[in-house]
């Protein structure tokens, strides 16, 4: 009884942690890179000349050993003060290996070693110099991507091995034949201590310094005093047989109070160009969890005033401007200056078409007379729609936007000073709309905020797609 309840228990539990699994994987992100295979091509021109300088750098260890030559018995010989004069990798690729990671392979790789040397066994003492070519080198170095707690990229070496085809040592000194009854040994001593000192330098290189520049990946950004942009990764770097996908949680969150976005990221289609090094994905949950923070701050308030109006548009912000269509207005206040206060009603949201995108935000105009002791009085309360197209503009590393304001629906929500016609507003609030508030919120969205890039990465050659919920950008990169 008590086994089949262990059974059941462990049943259970399975059971429970595939559903987990399953529960991880639907969670999709809100932000997709994909690096391709001509990125990864980059990404390995760019390593290997890094590799190449530390391998040129590379200390090898004096060594020392004995043979036998007839009928002296043993003599002892010793190679020091070894230099590397030149390593040279002529040839590599990069492949994805699918649900591991990466594979880096090296080929006709060659170096140049000079040094000293010296042997003695009595009456026999010799010393002077050498010069050893190592040719034919192949090294292949495995990769395994993952992610760490905070969701940083990792990367560990899976595995190295180097091979080496031919050494090639020239021994100067007086006795010719003595050298040539040990340079074979010499020269596969060279090649198992090179072949190890390689690979060695290579999980170095990897520790030291890929891991440590994955980790410049930006996890969370701050943007301004309410909002963060969360990078993270939600699942470890998936390399498929063309490119390497990395899916981030792409989301805006507040630096005050961090709560869940009361809508799922959808699904993205991501298409199958490989033209350009990367390819990223912008979710319209990305724009719209923006949205969502600042709505829950309560800073999407604008307040428009006289001062504002720009010179040159005739309708003043004032009592007298608006009696023409509220003839109650100038008896109650007149000759007052008014305010505007602007703010949404609800979270704006995104729409992403492959047509475009566009937003349809639900605005409160609430109207105001100020008074002679600077108190507000208010007037009237207005419900306000648009149709507002957004244009997305990216440089070499952060996104920013512009609004176009569509035709304006206006109803009267609330009035304190008699019932009025709002459609005689319609030409007025189109002019402060577009000519005061429009300024001032484009001028924020040009900002914009950074791109999810490692440093000293930049994008160039940019190309923008909208489709179905995401915004697609590829571009090429450099770094620099």
């Amino acid at each position: 009884m008590a086994v089949r309840m262990v059974v059941r228990s462990l049943a259970l539990a399975a059971l429970m942690l595939a559903a987990c699994m399953v529960l991880a994987r639907a969670t999709n992100p809100g932000f997709v890179a994909r690096i391709t295979e001509k990125g990864l091509d980059y990404a390995r021109q760019e390593g290997i000349a890094a590799l190449e300088k530390k391998l040129a750098k590379l200390k090898l260890p004096d060594f020392s050993g004995s043979f036998k030559v007839k009928p002296f018995g043993n003599v002892h010989y010793e190679f020091y003060s070894l230099d590397l004069r030149s390593f040279q990798l002529p040839s590599s690729q990069i492949v994805p290996v699918p649900n591991v990671g990466l594979r880096v392979s090296v080929s006709k790789a060659f170096a140049h070693l000079t040094g000293k040397w010296k042997v003695k066994k009595r009456f026999i003492k010799d010393h002077g110099s050498f010069d050893l070519k190592v040719e034919g080198i192949s090294i292949s170095i495995g990769l395994k991507l993952g992610s760490d707690a905070s969701g940083r990229p990792t990367v560990t070496t899976s595995e190295c091995s180097t091979q080496i085809s031919n050494v090639r040592i020239h021994i100067s000194g007086r006795f010719g034949w003595l050298y040539k009854l040990f340079h074979k040994k010499i020269e596969s001593s060279f090649r198992k201590t090179m072949e190890s000192k390689v690979c060695e330098e290579v999980t170095s290189s990897v520790s030291t310094q890929l891991q440590p520049y994955l980790q410049t990946l930006p996890v969370t950004t701050k943007i301004d005093n309410v909002a963060g942009i969360d990078y993270s990764l939600v699942a470890p770097p998936v390399a498929t047989a063309q490119c390497l996908d990395v899916n981030l949680k792409g989301e805006f969150f507040s630096l005050a109070h961090r709560l869940p976005a009361p809508f799922p990221p959808p699904a993205l289609a991501f298409p199958t160009e490989h033209d350009r090094m990367v390819y990223l994905g912008a979710s319209s949950y990305f724009f719209n969890t923006a949205g969502f923070v600042y709505q829950t701050a309560g800073v999407l308030v604008f307040n428009i005033t006289d001062d504002m109006v720009p010179k040159g548009v005739e309708f003043h912000l004032n009592t007298s401007t608006f009696s023409a269509f509220i003839p109650k207005l100038e008896k109650l206040y007149p000759d007052r200056l008014m305010k505007l206060q602007v703010m949404t009603s609800s979270a704006p949201s995104l729409t992403i078409t492959p047509g475009g995108l566009s937003l349809m935000p639900v605005v409160d105009i609430q109207a105001y007379a100020i008074l002679s002791n600077s108190s507000l009085a208010p007037l009237f309360l207005l419900s306000l729609t648009s149709n507002i197209s957004a244009t997305v503009a990216v440089n070499s590393s952060r996104i920013g936007g512009t609004l176009a304001l569509g035709r304006l629906k206006l109803s009267l929500k609330h009035s304190d000073v008699g019932p009025f016609s709002v459609q005689l507003l319609q030409s007025l609030m189109n002019i402060y709309g577009s000519k005061i508030l429009l300024p001032r919120l484009n001028e924020r969205l040009k900002a914009g905020f950074p791109l999810p890039l490692p440093d000293r990465i930049k994008l160039s050659s940019i190309l923008l797609q909208p489709h179905q919920n995401f915004l697609l950008l590829a571009a090429d990169v450099h770094y620099g």
